[in-house]
């Protein structure tokens, strides 16, 4: 018979990450980003779930006395939850980063299109448009934050044009961007229809000709500077109770100068 395999002793592998830094820096977040996932949002509407891909960010913080944070632990927490994030699950994932990685402070960004059927206005032909919307939340000790962006596409047309020409005006596609935090639930629906009624026209994905006539008056009549766009969302969100904190910025992509106009309103 063969001589009998000699037993392997396998050594710890080393743990790098938890080896001690003597520069005695605090890194603030640390993590990884540019993750893709899958997510489900609540919609507003039919109060069904809708599928969406989000790219997120995990981070937490480090403290001055250790080399490097346990990467892997980041996908670990991600993956526990199955394979869809729920909204309403960020506040757990934020807990469960702070006792696998020993942080006091997590966070989590995340990006994803949000889509909506809209009906043109005079034809009723439906279409789907689609807008940016972000969460950034954060778990500070016990204390939980969220912000909720959205970036929605508006007409805006120059009451200058409008003042002093013969014959039209000119308009672009405005970008605004909304900012808010709130001690309740804003819908993204509700936020996308309070940008969309703060510029000259809303924007659709599908027009017939008598949809692109409507559109092309409605914003003849209601001119907007880019500094109008910005004071209109700010007054509806001022009359909105729940609205601690916002911030709107508002880039029209101008169709007669080599150049954009922008402007920025904070609260706060």
């Amino acid at each position: 018979m063969p001589p009998p395999t000699p037993a392997v002793v396998t050594k710890p592998l080393t743990d790098k990450q938890s080896e001690r830094d003597h520069r005695r820096l605090r890194i603030d977040k640390v993590g990884v980003r540019g993750l893709r996932f899958p997510v489900q949002v609540r919609d507003k509407t039919s109060d069904s779930l809708q599928n969406t891909v989000a790219t997120l960010g995990l981070f937490v913080d480090l403290p001055h006395e250790f080399k490097g944070t346990h990467m892997s632990r980041f996908l670990e927490v991600l993956n526990a939850h199955g394979s869809v994030i729920h909204v309403e699950s960020i506040p757990t994932m934020l807990r469960e980063m702070q006792v696998r990685l020993q942080a006091q402070n997590a966070h989590l960004e995340m990006e994803f299109p949000f889509f909506l059927t809209k009906h043109a206005p005079v034809s009723g032909k439906p279409g789907v448009m689609d807008y940016t919307v972000r969460f950034d939340a954060e778990l500070m000790g016990k204390e939980y934050d969220l912000i909720l962006t959205v970036k929605c596409n508006v007409t805006t047309l120059c009451p200058c044009s409008k003042a002093i020409s013969k014959h039209g005006a000119h308009n672009q596609r405005g970008e605004v961007t909304v900012q808010v935090r709130t001690s309740e639930v804003f819908w993204i629906e509700d936020l996308i229809a309070l940008i969309e009624a703060s510029g000259s026209s809303e924007m659709y994905s599908l027009l017939k000709r008598e949809d692109e006539k409507a559109v092309t008056e409605r914003a003849y009549d209601n001119p907007v500077f880019v500094e109008d766009l910005v004071r209109n969302v700010a007054l509806k969100l001022n009359q909105r109770r729940a609205v601690l904190w916002y911030k709107v910025e508002a880039e029209n992509y101008e169709s007669i100068h080599n150049h954009n106009a922008y402007a920025c309103l904070e609260k706060g």
